[in-house]
């Protein structure tokens, strides 16, 4: 996987990527010592580069640092979880 800058856009609450005036994020909120992963959205044209596993990896990243929990809602995220099973325990269920 290309390595790519993923910036946290903490006013729109989105790790984003931007790549050839495109933009693809992964929208999250931030609630009581959680970090809640709502959806992520990769433009077509940028498809299949890795962007979407490269901002989990950071949504992740982040949530480790700032030793946040992860609620998950987002599909995508839910199958990054199932390549990567050592996250498990920073997740929490939605209720």
């Amino acid at each position: 996987m290309q390595p790519y800058n993923v910036i946290n856009n903490l006013q729109r609450q989105q790790f984003q990527i931007q790549l050839g005036g495109e933009i693809g994020f992964l929208e999250y909120r931030l609630q009581e010592g959680t970090i809640v992963l709502m959806h992520t959205e990769v433009p077509e044209q940028l498809g299949g580069r890795g962007l979407g596993t490269a901002l989990a990896a950071a949504a992740f990243d982040h949530a480790t640092k700032h030793q946040l929990k992860v609620k998950v809602y987002c599909p995508f995220v839910k199958k990054y979880l199932d390549r990567h099973p050592e996250l498990a325990p920073l997740v929490i269920n939605p209720s």
